[in-house]
């Protein structure tokens, strides 16, 4: 068989090839797929990405407090804000006694949280903290210090969170020390839970009750 019959070129001579409608074929070719993949990639991405309207309504977060041990912070992401949910242990619940006449707003009088939380521990059950993780003061995001006695803060540290922006303080509730910037305590959102481990952050808990 011919070096030709079997559909090889020889020396320098090349096929004839329509130069014109090759470049037609690739382009309808790269056109369809493109769409294709248009197609195929909208639904996906639709399926898994919230619209604006729904990010703008705050649609709860749920977290799972099984994860959290005792004594440890873990942040969540509500209506664009952090939250910061701490589980407290028993010792940390006994420190929020123990120094009333050093903060701004011991009672929570002119601080901003549900009714439900205006209480020594800010909290609808003791153990768990929720607060909005920006400081009072420009919107910083307070630190932990929980360590009670820690020396980077004061020798008489109760523990808490500690801005670094401006030099605000904070106890394990929340409650601003005086001498800080900030003028109030840290926000506590609304928020319920549904049986012992679910915290839903984003739904009062009052309005729950009542529906």
């Amino acid at each position: 068989m011919s070096d030709h019959a079997a559909g090889h070129t020889v020396g320098d001579t090349a096929p004839e090839v329509d130069e014109s409608r090759r470049k037609f074929l690739i382009a309808a070719t790269a056109g369809t797929g493109a769409v294709g993949a248009v197609l195929t990639a909208v639904p996906f991405v639709a399926s898994w990405k919230p619209s604006e309207s729904a990010r703008a309504a705050g649609l709860p977060t749920e977290v799972d407090l099984s994860r959290i041990e005792p004594g440890q912070m873990a942040t969540f992401f509500w209506r664009k804000k952090q939250v910061y949910v701490v589980k407290r242990t028993p010792e940390m619940l006994a420190s929020l006694n123990s120094h009333d006449g050093e903060l701004k707003d011991a009672k929570s009088e002119n601080s901003e949280q549900p009714e439900y939380a205006k209480n020594d521990a800010r909290a609808l059950k003791p153990e768990v903290l929720v607060l909005i993780g920006t400081c009072t003061h420009l919107g910083c995001l307070p630190k932990t210090r929980f360590t009670p006695g820690d020396t980077t803060i004061s020798a008489d540290w109760p523990g808490g969170f500690f801005c670094p922006c401006h030099g605000s303080k904070f106890d394990l509730a929340g409650r601003v020390f005086a001498g800080s910037p900030a003028s109030v305590n840290l926000v506590v959102p609304p928020y319920s839970f549904e049986g012992d481990n679910k915290l839903i952050i984003g739904v009062d808990s009052a309005a729950k009750g009542a529906a």
